[in-house]
């Protein structure tokens, strides 16, 4: 039986808890989000919605689908992000021309200003954790999460 086809028996442990790979990316997760929160909170935004405006920010449009996909969320929740940060002006929503069942989705300047306002925090706390972990560290941390991320989705 292949590796990733072995099955568990009463008679083999589960490796130990502190060595489970989901846990120590949510542990990894939460002290890096802890130094973003704040900055956050001060500007009114949650950390989706802040995920939305930022992938929109580099983008003149993006399909909702594919905005979805890039920001880890669910359709059904970014549903409800997009209209949110719509009702509050900073972004814009309109049916696909081509495909009415498909919604466009695009961030307003008063959206940009926000990013604006908030980048020059973030960037400050990206230096603060490139100090602290140091900028090779970080930049092979995220080469091997980008390689995990390829060898999984194969």
């Amino acid at each position: 039986m292949s590796r990733t086809n072995k099955k568990l028996t009463p008679s083999e442990p589960m490796r130990d808890f502190s060595r489970s790979l989901p846990m120590a990316l949510l542990r990894a997760r939460e002290s890096v989000m802890n130094r973003f929160r704040p900055v956050l909170r001060e500007h009114g935004v949650t950390e989706q919605q802040w995920r939305v405006l930022r992938a929109l920010y580099g983008e003149a449009v993006l399909e909702a689908g594919e905005l979805a996909e890039r920001c880890c969320l669910l359709t059904s929740s970014l549903t409800r992000i997009v209209k949110h940060l719509d009702s509050e002006g900073y972004l814009t929503r309109k049916p696909d021309t081509r495909d009415l069942r498909r919604v466009q989705v695009s961030i307003t300047a008063k959206g940009r200003r926000l990013i604006d306002q908030v980048a020059p925090h973030s960037e400050q706390q990206y230096q603060m954790i490139s100090d602290l972990f140091g900028d090779k560290n970080l930049d092979q941390l995220h080469g091997k999460l980008e390689a995990l991320v390829t060898a999984l989705e194969t």
